[in-house]
């Protein structure tokens, strides 16, 4: 149903629904009406997979099935089910690969990579990850992989200070040299996905990640947000958890409610994510068709403008600061969303939306004739 309504993107990671997911993806592709180039295929490797159901000890399971035979080095693994060493990624690229039922992935992601900071410094995940990134160069000249990025909870919009912090700026830096290591002509880092609602707006509201103005100039912000980060970068920005994992469905304060179009809870709390200047898509999630049909009218209503945007802040008493600057003044815009262009203006920000993927295809769009990318490009 959804592919054959226009959806032309789809979010999933190896460990969803313990495989299933990516199983229900390739299914939809290959039984839908759509070219198979007209659909963005995005997953995730980082999680230790189950294979269609949980087990009943799934220590046991991890032990058995990827420590034993050498999948899975046991002081890779952080707590017990997390890795994202080259080899471990590696045979995840390969896995789901097979289970949808591709020849390519055009996103993979290095999923929740801050999870190795519970038993790793954060110099020693950085360098994993640049040698994961090495790894994911090399897919990408087989043609296994199209373009990587980054999935992650904490790890972009948390303080500095804060144990599961990650640095934008350096993880760029270490695609940047993995690419020369391995020789390709642009680094693959391509995309972050990150959580983005009302009730969780720190990529825009916090100001986390060195600013090169900054260093160049002492009359620039030392420091800016994970949006402003990243679209300085040319990094496109995946929002996730865009209805605040169901919560924001009974109800959005009042006051911001008013601010929004859109029929319904969800439909308004997606097009408050698609509004943020530098949000690329927003992924929601879908458990029936009703959700899908609900999900694809938001996107008859119009984005937020810049200054209604903003307002939203000023009343919450955070009004945006230097971290957004340079981002501000985005309306409604020319929009990629997984390949999808929605609105056309001069502006040059991005403020897409699609469906993130769990138990079945939820992702969508509206003119398909386009597939071309902005920033990094992901085809």
């Amino acid at each position: 149903m959804a592919l054959d309504n226009g959806v032309n993107v789809v979010d999933t990671a190896v460990n969803y629904r313990c495989g299933r997911s990516e199983a229900v993806v390739g299914r939809a592709l290959r039984e839908a009406a759509v070219d198979r180039e007209a659909v963005t295929v995005a997953t995730k490797g980082g999680f230790v997979p189950f294979d269609g159901s949980r087990p009943a000890d799934p220590g046991a399971y991890v032990r058995d099935q990827f420590v034993a035979p050498g999948l899975v080095n046991a002081e890779d693994l952080a707590q017990g089910s997390h890795c994202i060493s080259p080899a471990f990624i590696d045979t995840m690229v390969d896995r789901s690969l097979d289970r949808l039922g591709l020849d390519k992935i055009d996103l993979y992601y290095v999923h929740n990579p801050e999870t190795q900071l519970s038993t790793r410094s954060r110099d020693q995940t950085y360098d994993l990850l640049e040698a994961t990134f090495r790894r994911l160069e090399r897919r990408r000249l087989t043609g296994a992989i199209g373009r990587y990025g980054v999935a992650t909870w904490d790890g972009f919009r948390v303080p500095a200070g804060a144990g599961a912090y990650l640095s934008l700026p350096e993880v760029i830096r270490r695609s940047e040299s993995a690419a020369d290591t391995v020789g390709t002509s642009t680094p693959g880092l391509a995309a972050v996905q990150l959580p983005f609602n009302i009730a969780m707006a720190d990529a825009f509201t916090t100001a986390n990640h060195s600013s090169p103005a900054g260093e160049e100039n002492p009359d620039e912000p030392a420091t800016q947000s994970t949006l402003a980060c990243a679209r300085e970068a040319g990094v496109s920005v995946f929002a996730s958890a865009i209805l605040g994992q169901g919560e924001l469905l009974n109800g959005i304060p009042p006051e911001i409610d008013a601010r929004l179009a859109g029929e319904t809870s969800a439909q308004r709390a997606i097009n408050f994510a698609r509004s943020a200047p530098g949000v690329t898509c927003a992924l929601v999630g879908a458990s029936n068709p009703a959700h899908v049909r609900e999900n694809i009218a938001a996107g008859t209503f119009d984005p937020l403008g810049a200054n209604a945007f903003d307002a939203i802040f000023e009343w919450l008493g955070a009004p945006p600061s230097s971290a957004s600057a340079g981002i501000l003044g985005h309306g409604p815009c020319l929009t990629w969303s997984n390949g999808i262009w929605l609105r056309r203006s001069r502006f040059v920000s991005s403020s897409g939306f699609g469906w993130a993927v769990r138990n079945r295809p939820t992702a969508t769009g509206f003119d398909r004739s386009r597939s071309e990318v902005t920033h990094r490009g992901l085809r």
